[in-house]
């Protein structure tokens, strides 16, 4: 029953261990926010974890930026990939249909093993997952080939406790390209390294079926991010190798990438906060229709533990559409969601005002 029961953290009226939070709706549907002591670590902590909430404590040290240290290994790596990813474009003519659609399918499958696996099931965990649910994510996520989920979930949750400080992994306020790709160049920020490692992962450390993906990380990318989508075209309808390396893995691994950079870079420049004016991450449609959901990014960093990430259900949202049909398959369940009435009172109260105009 519960899969039809979504959660909600806080009702029109609810009392958590920082306070009464408490709107009122007036006749014209305006709502009134009488009180909001909302204590994200009360609400948080029914997931067992509170490390994705902002510290609002962080103070960066004070003095010369460390120089920038350049890792030459993943600027060749990156600039291979993308001139192959060009290579594949020109590919896309002589393709046959069938190949353009499994680069499609791949691209959809490894985004869920971000969206839905990596993201919001193990750094936030907004909703849970049975073990077969769990198993086919992980699969998903090594297809995606965008570090191992450990590593993937302690980044993203120092991302999300340090926004746009020195400790944030990809801060934008160094910059759209620094954000977007240029983080991955050069060596982290010696706070981010500090944060990450003071994080309480023992949850993520508890799960065997990631512990057991991180052992076998490397040779589990060359099976699925590159052999498994190369070999199905040139096997199963005499694909020329050439085209079926370079569509379905190159170019398909490219977009992947660059589409969920888009979620650190874009939505953290271009866009309105009608829930949050005072945080830099924005509403992007574009970027979650890129991200299968993952643009409406001032949203998510208000309230992080949303399963959806978006007020809106399913509106360029495909990850919560699959979360929402493995709750009807009984493979998920649990799914965390902020009621309206705090969701309306958030944007009365700190919101730009573009919610009025839609």
């Amino acid at each position: 029953i519960h899969c039809y029961l979504f959660k909600e953290f806080s009702s029109t009226s609810s009392t958590t261990a920082g306070g009464t939070v408490t709107s009122r709706v007036t006749s014209n549907g305006n709502a009134v926010m009488e009180k909001d002591l909302l204590n994200h670590e009360d609400l948080a902590g029914d997931r067992g974890m509170i490390d994705d909430i902002f510290d609002e404590t962080y103070r960066e040290k004070e003095g010369p930026k460390p120089p920038l240290r350049y890792v030459w290994r993943n600027i060749i790596l990156m600039s291979l990939l993308h001139l192959g990813a060009l290579f594949a474009l020109a590919l896309i003519p002589s393709a046959k249909i069938q190949t353009l659609a499994w680069a499609l399918l791949c691209f959809v499958v490894s985004a869920l093993g971000i969206t839905a696996g990596s993201h919001r099931l193990w750094s936030h965990r907004s909703y849970k997952a049975t073990l077969p649910l769990r198993i086919f994510l992980t699969i998903a996520n090594s297809m995606a080939f965008q570090n191992d989920i450990y590593e993937w979930v302690r980044d993203h949750r120092v991302h999300h406790k340090f926004s746009e400080t020195d400790a944030d992994p990809h801060n934008a306020m160094r910059g759209f390209f620094f954000s977007h790709i240029g983080w991955l160049l050069v060596r982290k920020h010696p706070d981010v390294i500090e944060k990450g490692q003071k994080l309480d992962l023992s949850d993520i450390k508890a799960d065997k079926v990631v512990m057991f993906q991180r052992r076998y990380y490397k040779p589990s990318v060359v099976l699925l991010c590159f052999t498994l989508p190369s070999v199905v075209p040139w096997y199963f309808w005499d694909e020329s190798i050439i085209i079926s390396f370079f569509i379905p893995a190159i170019l398909r691994y490219t977009v992947g990438l660059n589409c969920t950079w888009l979620v650190n870079s874009a939505a953290h420049m271009f866009g309105n906060r009608p829930y949050d004016q005072n945080i830099n991450p924005r509403e992007n449609p574009l970027v979650s229709l890129g991200a299968i959901g993952e643009g409406f990014h001032n949203y998510h960093h208000t309230f992080p533990y949303d399963y959806s990430t978006s007020e809106f259900g399913w509106r360029f949202n495909l990850t919560t559409a699959f979360i929402d049909l493995m709750c009807l398959l009984g493979l998920a369940s649990d799914r965390k969601k902020v009621s309206k009435e705090v969701i309306l009172a958030r944007k009365l109260r700190t919101g730009d005002g573009s919610h009025k105009s839609g």
